[in-house]
Formats: C-alpha cells, structure tokens, sequence
C-alpha cells in the first residue's frame, strides 16, 4: 500500500512554486479538514491544486470558508482543474449550465440518508464539489463519513466477508424505507425524473483506491442487495456494515454558512445532508469530476447490468 502525505494538524501546505501558503486544520480525528487562506479558482497554479488533493487524500473531506466570489461558471471551471466534470446521469444540470446540479428543497431534492455519489452507473464521481447557495437559519447541516477507515476498523472476519462480496447497486432504491411522513408531490415528481433512466450496477463492496491504495467500502443507499444473497440476509449484512461506516468516530458535520465549499474524496466516503431545516429554503449547487470504474481486491472491475430509459 502506498503511504498517504501525512499533514500535522494546524500544518501549513507550501506548494512548490507557490508564494501563498494556506492552512490545513483538522476537524475530526478521521476525517474532514478546514483550509484556510486560499481563494478558490481555475486559476490557482498547478502547485495549489496539488496540494488541495494532497489534503483531500489524506482528510477526505475539505471546507473553504468565505468562498462567496464563486458563481457557477466559476465553480464548474474550478472543480475541472481536477479532472473531466460530469453531468448527473438522470438529473438536468442547472439551467445555463452545462454540468451543475441544483440540489433546492423546494424542488424535493433533499439527500437526507447516506449515500457515495453516483454508484449505481460503473464510473462514479471521484470528486464532488458542493457550493452553499441560500442556506437555513438553523439546521441544514451534512455529515460524511470516511470509509477507508470504516474498512480498516471492521473485525478481522467482517473484513474478511467484506472483501469477497459484491453489491447490485440501482437508482430505483426504496425512498420510503427510512421516512416516517409520506413524500410531498414535489419530491415523488423528483424521482420519477431521478428514475428515468433505470440503471442496476455490480460493485465490489471494497475497492482499491487508485491514488492511495487504500480500501474502502462501497455501500450507501443505492445498495439494494449483495449478490448470491437473498434479500433477507442482504438486508441483514447491510446494516451491520453500514453501522460501521457511520460510527461517530468515522464522520465529521460541518455547519454551513452561504459560500462555502466543500470538496470530498467520493470514492472514500458517504455523506448525508440533515434535513432538520422545516419548511426554510436550502440551496446548494454540485460540480462533480469524472471517476474511474472500481477494481476490488481481486482485479476485478465493476460493471453496468441494467440500463433502461423509462416512459416519460
């Protein structure tokens, strides 16, 4: 496994050729990190940008205060310094854009369970890049959690199982499952929109990282069963795995204030947006960068088994 850069905490990233250093505070002990004294741009130097992901690597998830400058045209041409930007496979970007998406609570886009980006198409995002728009008074918060560190804490036999098993990941995931208030029209309009083109994807439930060596679990709520299980035992191993993944000690919650930016690691954690806000308005906008398709520990890669585009 090759070794990750460490950052002491409070540490200050120098990158080469670069005359303005910023500050890298960690926040939880596993995951998350503030930076401080850098404002977000295509035009950071190469140095910069280096050393974003360098912290991102090793924290999984940044936060950038103070980032109001950023309109959409800009975040999109910021997050494509770190690779190709992708639209959302079902979702239409943000009208005027080519690739944002527009995640407003008045529209029933609240992401309220946890879930990695994108994993039920081969190629998920590796990065997301999340700009706070109008945010709540009071509440609105998201948490992430790292599961890198979710694999390497598991018991030896869970770890074990984990790294033979294989997941069908789908869009068509049961919405209902976690609600105890039945879905406003808005929000089953939404998914019909989310589910116009169905796709069922095999994943390994631990990949290798392709930057860091690391394994981490793929899970979340586009999970619906592990393959060669029935559904019952699914069900079963499925939480006990997701128990591990959102220990407190694995996660990290970050209070939102309008401008703000987070980026996160999306091929090494999960994350969940807190919808505590009532009826207050929530907009946040989402630039994301192209992934690579996941090989598990076995070489094996993942795979598309369903794609079907349903009648509008």
């Amino acid at each position: 496994m090759s070794a990750l850069p460490t950052l002491a905490a409070d540490s200050t990233l120098a990158p080469a050729a670069s005359n303005e250093p910023f500050q890298v505070r960690p926040i939880g002990g596993r995951i998350g990190a503030e930076i401080r004294g850098v404002a977000l741009s295509a035009e950071l130097d190469d140095a910069a940008i280096s050393a974003i992901n360098q912290a991102l690597l090793q924290h999984k998830v940044l936060f950038f205060r103070g980032q109001s400058h950023l309109d959409d045209a800009a975040q999109e041409a910021f997050a494509a310094r770190f690779g190709e930007t992708v639209a959302h496979p079902t979702v239409p970007s943000l009208a005027g854009s080519s690739r944002l998406l527009e995640l407003d609570s008045k529209h029933g886009t609240r992401a309220n369970s946890w879930h990695t980006d994108v994993t039920f198409v081969d190629a998920y995002p590796k990065i997301s890049i999340l700009r706070g728009v109008v945010i709540p008074p009071a509440g609105g918060d998201t948490v992430w959690a790292n599961t890198a560190a979710a694999y390497a804490n598991l018991p030896q036999p869970l770890r074990d199982l984990a790294d033979e098993l294989w997941a069908l990941h789908s869009n068509a995931y049961d919405y209902a499952a976690t609600r105890n208030i039945p879905d406003t029209d808005t929000e089953l309009e939404y998914r019909k929109q989310f589910t116009s083109t169905l796709y069922e994807t095999e994943h390994p439930v631990v990949r290798v990282h392709p930057e860091t060596d690391e394994r981490t679990l793929v899970l979340g709520h586009f999970v619906q069963r592990f393959i060669g299980l029935s559904q019952r035992d699914s069900d079963r191993l499925i939480e006990i795995f997701h128990d591990h993944v959102t220990r407190l000690e694995n996660t990290v919650r970050w209070r939102w204030t309008q401008g703000d930016v987070a980026i996160w690691d999306n091929r090494a954690t999960q994350h969940y947006a807190v919808a505590d806000y009532g009826d207050a308005h929530r907009v946040v906008r989402r630039a994301t960068v192209h992934g690579d398709v996941p090989v598990g520990i076995d070489g094996r890669t993942s795979r598309i088994v369903r794609k079907e585009t349903r009648a509008s």
